[in-house]
């Protein structure tokens, strides 16, 4: 979400008990056979035990997660997602050609169940069928939250608390209290657009936490510095607070009203959909003064929340 050799080598490298690529030894073979897991469940009470090996039976043994129809099996009956079927060509239990085999049997197992959410644990409490479970997941408005530092590429993810510790105390991001800002960029050979490619301040504003960003790149053949915010929380919430932006100097300005943009999105995907303050690499060096060698802008900035 490295390369390697041949398709069943990628999935065998998942599989650690499979990585000599041998045979997989017939106990390990029938623990891994749906027809016992299936036993388990009919076999077993109502409950807990009964509820696991439901989830078990519907459990890729190959990259662990949920199946969802269409589920797939080799003809000795093992299992895997139709994302793990589309790289390889035998079974990576068996080492059977897989062929184009259904398992109806799990299928409708996976149709008759009821979940709660896998984000359960940050709050969502709703019940969905297998089916519409998944659906439900890639929107849940409880699902944790990508890392808005987008200078290293960050790979974290939590909820908002969690990030705005994780801001704070590994990217040592600023932050600051209070709903209007007044913030001085400073940077030497402006020439060069990538030298100031990344900045991020978060603010402290109404009970929430507001990032502001402030790029420069390329639009086009002209370069040109962008400056913008995002609310740390779901666009529905974002949408409730507007912020204006300003940048100026020598009896000339620049001004931006907006709404801020959700983490959701990411800060690539703003950017590119230009929606912030954008001020021309001449215009900016203008507003420096000096002989503009030198990048000295002051963005003043303001937060409000908008009436119900």
């Amino acid at each position: 979400m490295a390369p390697g050799g041949s398709n069943y080598q990628d999935i065998g490298d998942s599989r650690g008990a499979y990585a000599d690529y041998g045979i997989a030894p017939e106990s390990a073979e029938f623990k891994n056979s749906p027809f016992r897991k299936a036993a388990a469940v009919v076999g077993g009470k109502n409950g807990a035990g009964s509820n696991s090996a439901v989830h078990e039976l519907l459990e890729c043994p190959v990259c662990m997660n949920p199946m969802y129809p269409p589920i797939h099996q080799c003809p000795n009956g093992h299992t895997l997602c139709v994302k793990c079927k589309s790289k390889v060509h035998v079974c990576p239990i068996c080492r059977h050609e897989l062929g184009n085999i259904r398992c109806l049997a799990l299928e409708k197992i996976a149709e008759s169940l009821e979940l709660p959410c896998r984000y359960q644990i940050y709050g969502c409490q709703d019940i969905f069928t297998y089916h519409t479970r998944l659906r439900h997941e890639q929107n849940c408005r409880f699902r944790p939250y990508n890392c808005p530092y987008a200078g290293s590429e960050c790979a974290v993810t939590g909820d908002i608390q969690y990030l705005v510790a994780h801001l704070k105390d590994d990217h040592k991001v600023d932050m600051h209290d209070g709903c209007t800002f007044n913030h001085r960029y400073v940077k030497s050979n402006p020439q060069e657009v990538e030298n100031a490619t990344w900045m991020l301040t978060v603010f402290n504003c109404f009970g929430h936490q507001f990032c502001l960003h402030f790029e420069a790149f390329n639009l086009g053949l002209a370069p040109v510095y962008m400056a913008f915010l995002r609310f740390m929380g779901d666009d529905d919430d974002a949408k409730r607070f507007s912020y204006s932006l300003e940048v100026g100097g020598f009896g000339r300005k620049l001004t931006w009203q907006g709404v801020p943009r959700s983490i959701r999105d990411s800060h690539k995907t703003v950017r590119d959909s230009l929606d912030g303050l954008i001020i021309q690499r001449s215009m900016a060096l203008f507003f420096s003064g000096g002989d503009r060698k030198e990048l000295k802008l002051k963005v003043a900035g303001r937060i409000w929340r908008e009436p119900l």
